[in-house]
């Protein structure tokens, strides 16, 4: 099973949470071979790459993420799955930071970022996107 955008439930659940509290975005992105936008988008037949895609993706909705206080504050690289299930394997991670969840909605509710995500659809084969309260560290593991 894959997941490309949440489902209904989970967007609930999301548009719930409390209001005010920063939030971080966890994103595990792997990318299609090839990128795939409909018909009708201007991209279509050329050629391009999933990562072409995504990296378009970034580029043209930079924007109006930096307009609601978004910030990206970790970006790794993804190198082998030692825990889990090895199908599971990422070509991106990265953690997004918003001001509270509310910024984060308005930013996908944006007439542009809805034109913008196409570029996300069209080169992202599966994702994960986890919501994290973030904290200050204590001295161990989970702390």
């Amino acid at each position: 099973m894959t997941y490309i955008d949440p489902d209904r439930e989970a967007w609930q659940v999301f548009k719930a949470l409390p209001k005010g509290r920063p939030i971080n975005m966890l994103n595990l992105i792997r990318l299609k071979p090839r990128a795939e936008y409909p018909a009708d988008h201007p991209d279509h037949g050329k050629d391009l790459t999933g990562l072409d895609a995504y990296r378009a993706y970034g580029r043209t909705s930079a924007e109006g993420f930096a307009r609601v206080g978004g910030r990206q504050v970790w970006v790794g690289a993804p190198e082998v799955m030692v825990t889990g299930p090895q199908g599971e394997a990422w070509d991106l991670a990265f953690i997004a930071h918003y001001p509270d969840a509310e910024a984060f909605i308005a930013m996908v509710r944006d007439p542009d970022y809805r034109e913008h995500v196409k570029h996300r659809t069209a080169g992202v084969a599966d994702s994960r996107l986890l919501c994290l309260t973030p904290r200050e560290p204590g001295e161990g593991f989970g702390e």
